[in-house]
């Protein structure tokens, strides 16, 4: 609850940020106007459950329901949740000293313990171990009721380009909807403001899948156009005002200008297909064998037949003339749709699905060796579970390592179908074989996402997120490998 006038009113109740999750709270303010809280973690889901930790944030920021800028933990507890009720003070110079009591040794009797800090310090470990995260586009701003759909690409100026559609009426995916970018030049540090990619009046634009050709810099980025009236359900059934279409438009400026969207709906989509959509997410540039320079775009379409009830297929589309023209490659079936590719070192193709499916409650997977013209059999990574969501697979190249096959991997990890919350970031060092490391990002409500490996050898992940529902905001989170792999940050 919050009051503005001194305590004589006071706000309704509402729900305290993921990252403040926990109890025995007590705050102080630094002398830069910061909040420190310090409390016990009851997270279900945290490497710092039970402990002992410290929150950095800003009034504004619990207000929000924002996350703050971080949460390190402050002591270590052995046992269980017997973690006491803390003091808290913070001295002239701005130190801070916070007193609790618990299990601090393996082994040992409790004993009360003291700790002194000053936000600098925690600064400096949070820039070193931890994370980043911006809140890039939020639901009920800029004339927009929701933001969804989110896409990230890294040019080859380095620029990043956050994409999205900008839904004017509602949540729904049909309607008024509109396609967006924010560029950065700055590794995600600041923004520019909200650019028009493209808008048709009241119809439905969106699914964006970009890729950057790297032998001429141009960035081609596949969208999909319905009728605004027009429902998936509709169109599934071929009872829409007209179908799914299938678009392209470039940018030879780095992103800042988009020429006018081009149709490829006759080479990219069979005339029995009904629904379509590019991505979401991104596509590749093959750097292997025959197809090398080949643009891949991941797709996926709908065909109901007796045999897929759900009618729910994956395919690729693909350019070998720089974008200019526009073929339909192979396709994946049964029970799969929204997908992501990545190229292996040896030159096959590894494409990750949202499974329908659910006698596996995890993400479906099938290979290519051909380009992507024909693909395996679908079978089920036991390790990415999925609640039936978008998901995000991308490589991760560094230092110029050739030969190496390390991948990254971002969705809501939970099993259960519609269970869309934690966001998970994985990696693999086996081109998708294993994936022993992951870490979750947000602890809350996150459905789809997207990940970009940075110049400089960090990670971003553009998701969508909220503290009620996923489509409050997508948010910008930067980090690096030893956060991926690492431990919380320790002053």
């Amino acid at each position: 609850m919050f009051s503005d006038d001194e305590g004589q009113s006071w706000s309704e109740p509402c729900e305290l940020p993921a990252a403040l999750t926990g109890d025995r709270h007590v705050g102080k303010y630094a002398p830069d106007g910061r909040l420190f809280i310090a409390f016990r973690d009851t997270t279900h889901v945290s490497g710092t459950q039970g402990d002992w930790v410290g929150w950095v944030g800003t009034y504004a920021d619990i207000v929000a329901g924002r996350e703050g800028l971080y949460r390190a933990r402050l002591m270590d507890n052995t046992k269980g949740a017997d973690c006491a009720y803390p003091g808290l003070e913070v001295l002239p110079d701005g130190t801070f000293v916070t007193t609790t009591y618990g299990h601090w040794t393996q082994g040992e009797p409790p004993y009360i313990v003291s700790v002194r800090l000053k936000l600098s310090e925690l600064d400096r470990h949070a820039a070193e171990l931890g994370t980043t995260m911006t809140d890039l586009y939020v639901s009920g701003t800029d004339g927009y009721d929701t933001y969804r759909i989110p896409s990230l690409l890294v040019t080859q100026k380095g620029t990043l380009l956050a994409f999205c559609e900008g839904r004017k009426s509602g949540r729904g995916d049909s309607g008024n909807i509109d396609l967006l970018v924010k560029r950065s030049e700055d590794g995600g540090r600041t923004w520019s403001p909200q650019q028009m990619v493209w808008d048709d009046g009241g119809n439905t634009c969106g699914n964006p899948c970009p890729v950057v050709d790297r032998g001429t810099g141009t960035i081609w980025l596949t969208m999909t156009w319905n009728h605004g009236q027009d429902k998936e359900s509709q169109i599934k059934q071929n009872t829409s005002r007209d179908t799914r279409r299938v678009f392209v438009t470039h940018s030879t400026d780095d992103g800042r200008t988009w020429a006018e969207p081009r149709e490829i709906t006759e080479t990219t989509k069979r005339p029995e297909w009904r629904w379509y959509a590019t991505g979401p997410g991104v596509g590749i540039q093959l750097q292997h064998g025959p197809w090398q320079g080949r643009l891949l775009i991941p797709c996926d379409h709908s065909l109901v037949t007796e045999d897929d009830p759900t009618g729910y297929h994956s395919h690729v589309i693909f350019s070998d003339d720089h974008g200019q023209s526009w073929q339909l490659g192979g396709s994946i079936r049964p029970a799969v749709n929204e997908c992501q590719v990545v190229e292996r070192s040896d030159g096959t193709l590894l494409m990750n699905m949202r499974n329908y499916d659910r006698s596996a409650t995890t993400r479906a997977i099938a290979t290519s060796s051909d380009g992507g013209m024909t693909w395996s059999e679908v079978r089920h990574d036991p390790v990415l579970v999925e609640p039936i969501c978008q998901a995000s697979l991308v490589r991760y190249d560094t230092h110029g390592q050739s030969g190496r096959d390390d991948l990254l991997f971002s969705n809501p990890a939970h099993g259960q179908s519609g269970m869309r919350r934690d966001m998970t970031v994985r990696l693999s060092r086996d081109g998708g074989a294993t994936w022993p490391v992951e870490r979750l990002l947000w602890h809350g409500p996150a459905a789809y996402s997207c990940l970009a490996a940075l110049p400089e050898g960090d990670i971003a992940c553009f998701f969508e997120a909220g503290q009620a529902h996923p489509y409050e905001r997508i948010v910008f989170a930067r980090f690096d490998r030893r956060w991926l792999t690492g431990q919380p940050s320790q002053p």
